[in-house]
């Protein structure tokens, strides 16, 4: 079969078993076109032909190309799927790819808040504007429970049980998973709600989404982008601020407090306890920096520095 033929196939496998988002599938495409392109261009090799060697020229021409370690990654990893995928229909006797080394990307810590200035963001929300108390709902959510961008604007009023204090989220690959809610959070939405029963019309479709804009129709996560920046500027918070800060700062400020990392895990619907545990790197960059503020011996040797 032609290396299209072969790409085809294997984006549908990643489409229908493997349930990945259209960007992923997307960036596989196009990673698996370049080497396409390459071994045309250079062996004229079939997907089938291709040898250990072959691959590792490649890799090498993406790495002289001048590609970051995360891009070099993330190229690797779809070649490593694409064959173990060739292996597992049986198209290749042995996997080529599977002795292929890539470079670690240098896991870059994220930024987050502190909990006085989670605090004065949400203080500073107005809510004598129409959509004050939404917005509010919508940060006391994204602080208060860890959601992704995505869950957030796809939340359930159906999915949405203040009565046992959780809200049922629909992650990636379609999972399903219960997340405890605040008080504070639950006491926002509920205010929100009130406001939500006023809206004049509900566009179809829109009946049983939470969050709504003021036409009655589900909010976009640009908007909500929006929201969160527009809220983090009026506090006065120079950071770069995306709700995925909020997610971030939720998991840090879970395990500063001494919460079980699998427990984080299961709420943040990490598939890996890998993912996870990056929050245990800024925990320990807490504990260092609070080190060197106090301790008096971190104190004498910064005087002498």
């Amino acid at each position: 079969m032609t290396w299209s033929q072969r790409i085809e196939d294997y984006l549908m496998y990643l489409r229908l078993e493997k349930s990945l988002a259209r960007a992923s599938i997307e960036a596989y495409k196009t990673d698996l076109g370049k080497l396409n392109a390459f071994m045309d261009e250079n062996y004229s090799l079939t997907p089938e032909e291709v040898e250990l060697s072959h691959l590792e020229t490649f890799l090498s021409n993406v790495h002289d190309a001048g590609l970051n370690a995360r891009s070099q990654a993330r190229i690797l990893s779809g070649v490593r799927g694409f064959y173990k995928y060739l292996l597992l229909e049986k198209a290749i006797p042995t996997n080529p790819a599977l002795l292929l080394d890539y470079p670690q990307p240098a896991r870059k810590l994220p930024e987050v808040f502190s909990s006085d200035e989670i605090d004065k963001i949400i203080a500073d929300i107005d809510l004598s504007l129409p959509d004050g108390h939404r917005n509010r709902a919508i940060i006391e959510m994204l602080y208060g429970s860890g959601l992704r961008v995505s869950e957030l604007v796809d939340l359930r009023l159906s999915c949405y049980f203040p009565d046992s204090g959780f809200v049922r989220v629909t992650g990636k690959g379609n999972k399903e998973r219960l997340v405890p809610l605040t008080k504070q959070a639950m006491r926002a939405v509920k205010t929100y709600l009130r406001q939500r029963s006023t809206l004049k019309t509900i566009r179809n479709g829109c009946e049983d989404i939470l969050f709504l804009n003021k036409r009655g129709g589900k909010l976009s996560r640009v908007m909500i982008f929006t929201i969160v920046k527009r809220s983090a500027a009026k506090a006065g918070i120079s950071k770069t601020v995306s709700p995925h800060t909020f997610r971030h700062s939720f998991a840090t400020h879970l395990v500063e407090g001494g919460a079980d990392l699998r427990a984080v895990q299961e709420m943040l619907g990490h598939e890996s306890i890998l993912t996870t545990e990056i929050y245990t790197h800024l925990k320990q960059k807490h504990l260092k920096e609070t080190m060197l503020q106090y301790h008096p011996r971190a104190k004498t040797r910064s005087k002498h520095n």
